[in-house]
């Protein structure tokens, strides 16, 4: 199987798009669509593969070095494609004081991969995008090996233009385009993709307020500067990365009862409560139509 050539897993691109009837939205004159990103790939869905796959075209069957927490969707989906294509991969997680304890689902679905886990302590991690701290990791980790190295998440300028496509596949089809932010770089490829007088909201779903430098970062990176019209609604992260609470809990249940989806707890069910907020704030004039990427399904434990 030619590694540097994704294209060969056959995802399904066009993604598809559903509307469905919310009296949330209905009663205020909005119509809700659902981009089914989770639909492209089973084992690299939605921004996954929009993100990973022009880096695994770059990375041409060399390693994959990259990074992630201990519930790292990213890291899952990398894992994944490495065992799919053939190449070998390696993570780099967030916390050495996992090193020595039992691997959690994520982590070992991972490993039985084929991925090398390699774990680093907290404040080595947060320096990651340092050149000599990534250098040093890369030739701690990377043995002797030439290592195409993904930042975590796989957001970078090559990930950013991927995303472009997710706003040209809804060009004229939506006024706003909704999506859950982790890095930012799914919202700063979709933003630039969308035509003029076409919104991207992105749903923060860690705190900190950081997010915005660093998708206008990402742009500049990309593009040469700012690209599109995107704004972010930072309210709606539950107490940050890998929490919930029992009424997002509930909320996500109803949702799924209402229209047939199992939601993803971490990403797609804030970003779903957020509209259903911004709805009822009256945040979108009558007539507008909002589509809502749902970038992941459900796993059987947190992940990222």
């Amino acid at each position: 199987m030619n590694a540097s050539d994704p294209g060969i897993l056959r995802p399904r691109l066009p993604s598809p798009l559903e509307p469905v009837a919310d009296e949330r939205f209905a009663r205020h004159g909005v119509r809700l669509l659902l981009k089914r990103d989770d639909l492209i790939h089973p084992d690299l869905p939605g921004n996954k593969w929009r993100k990973l796959a022009p880096n695994l075209r770059a990375a041409a069957g060399r390693t994959v070095l990259t990074f992630g927490g201990a519930y790292s969707n990213h890291l899952r989906a990398t894992a994944a494609a490495g065992r799919l294509l053939g190449f070998p991969t390696i993570g780099v997680v967030r916390g050495d004081e996992l090193a020595g304890r039992p691997l959690n689902a994520t982590l070992a679905a991972c490993a039985a991969d084929g991925m090398r886990l390699r774990f680093v302590d907290r404040a080595t991690y947060r320096r990651k995008a340092d050149p000599e701290v990534l250098a040093e990791l890369v030739r701690r980790f990377g043995e002797t090996e030439e290592c195409h190295v993904v930042p975590e998440g796989g957001s970078n300028a090559c990930a950013v233009r991927g995303c472009t496509e997710l706003g040209h596949e809804l060009s004229g089809v939506a006024d706003v385009v909704a999506v859950a932010c982790g890095t930012g770089g799914t919202l700063a490829g979709l933003a630039a993709g969308l035509p003029p007088g076409r919104r991207a909201l992105g749903v923060p779903v860690l705190k900190g307020g950081f997010l915005g430098e660093e998708i206008r970062a990402l742009q500049e990176e990309a593009f040469g500067g700012p690209a599109g019209d995107w704004w972010l609604d930072e309210r709606f992260h539950f107490g940050g990365y890998a929490r919930t609470t029992p009424a997002l809990d509930a909320f996500a249940d109803d949702f799924g009862t209402r229209h047939g989806l199992p939601v993803e707890r971490l990403y797609v069910a804030k970003m779903l409560y957020g509209l259903v907020t911004l709805a009822e704030e009256g945040a979108f004039a009558p007539g507008t139509t909002v589509a809502a990427v749902i970038t992941g399904r459900p796993h059987s434990s947190p992940s990222r």
